[in-house]
């Protein structure tokens, strides 16, 4: 019997390869003749470059960088000289996760050393770049990316206009002549639909969980229109909302591709081959509800396992409000863990237990 178990991480207890391989174990006390391949999953957020990394043949390229609130701060990508392919996760220039919950201030926190990191990368030779946007702590459009990339956004006197979305308010005018990096190939990993502005844009949607309260997301918004306005392009382009507006700079100005962030991680994996070859496939995430179909990894895995006629089945922390929508969808079960943790240590023998339990009651 094969089996292919890729877990999206649990957030906050366990990374893709732990809930990864804790179901392994799990499998193998029931199964010990079992032949379990783990994968690893990850929507374009915070750790997938890191879950990546066994499966890019690259070295990590480490910096240091502008933090999202302007301090330095030492940040990593992979670059893959082989294939001219830089991998550059903006949760570790500009994450959420960087700054303390009472610091969050989407005011002030800019995506100024993600664009450092591309610039490194391109000037290393880089052809190619692919940018994990999820879990971002910024609502800046980008600005501070093209910033550092050599742009120009000017205030009505001549100057540099300040970080984060504030610094918008200001802007009179944008010379890209200089902007490094408009002939490479970028690909952007985001499964964000959402518009730079308006009521699902980025401020309204995003802001509050970045630290914005309602008046703050109505400037914001009203900001963010007004760059997407000097810049020339429209503001209400779905996708372009995602991390704060940063895809909306990088489909705009550099005319990057938008594509699934798990549908990226499952190309670089081989995922699909593996699933070609497999009898039954384990998925899963902390939480599986009815947003679980919205384009998130594990739906992604389970559509991929159901066009080859695979038994699909999730296993989740917790099992939230409906989570039917994901039986309706495909998965041919979904169960929670024996005993739901967000201690890690007993999130680990949770999701092994329960993995054993559901192997020695299927039948093959």
């Amino acid at each position: 019997m094969k089996v292919v178990v890729a877990m999206d991480s649990f957030k906050g207890s366990l990374t893709s390869f732990e809930a990864g391989n804790a179901v392994r174990r799990g499998i193998l006390r029931s199964c010990p003749d079992a032949d379990v391949t783990v994968l690893p999953l990850a929507d374009g957020g915070e750790g997938t470059t890191d879950a990546l990394a066994l499966f890019i043949n690259g070295i990590t390229e480490t910096m240091t960088v502008t933090g999202p609130d302007g301090k330095k701060i030492s940040a990593d990508y992979i670059f893959d000289s082989k294939t001219n392919t830089a991998y550059i996760e903006m949760a570790k220039a500009a994450g959420l996760t960087l700054i303390g919950q009472n610091e969050r201030n989407p005011y002030i926190t800019t995506t100024y050393g993600v664009g450092e990191l591309m610039k490194d990368a391109v000037l290393k030779g880089a052809g190619k770049l692919v940018l994990c946007i999820g879990g971002s702590a910024t609502n800046d459009g980008g600005a501070g990316m093209l910033q550092a990339l050599g742009a120009k956004l000017l205030d009505k006197n001549g100057n540099d206009i300040g970080y984060g979305a504030a610094g918008l308010k200001d802007l009179c005018s944008i010379d890209t002549s200089n902007l490094i990096g408009r002939d490479i190939e970028i690909t952007v990993a985001s499964d964000v639909t959402n518009p730079l502005c308006g009521p699902d844009g980025a401020s309204f949607v995003y802001g509050p969980q970045k630290g914005a309260s309602e008046d703050m997301c109505k400037e914001m918004d009203a900001w963010l229109e007004h760059y997407a306005m000097t810049a020339g392009f429209g503001p209400y382009e779905a996708g372009t909302g995602a991390a704060g507006g940063m895809s909306f700079a990088l489909k705009n100005f550099f005319d990057a591709s938008l594509r699934s962030g798990a549908g990226i991680v499952l190309d670089i994996t081989g995922a699909e081959q593996k699933i070609v070859d497999c009898n039954i496939v384990i998925t899963g995430e902390g939480r599986m509800d009815s947003q679980t179909v919205n384009g998130k990894a594990p739906f992604e895995v389970m559509q991929l396992g159901k066009r080859y006629g695979k038994r699909v089945i999730g296993i989740t922390g917790v099992l939230g409000e409906g989570y039917e929508e994901c039986i309706k969808a495909g998965f041919d079960r979904v169960i929670p863990l024996i005993i739901p943790s967000m201690v890690t240590e007993e999130a680990v023998k949770s999701v092994e237990d329960t993995a054993e339990e559901l192997f020695a009651e299927l039948s093959f």
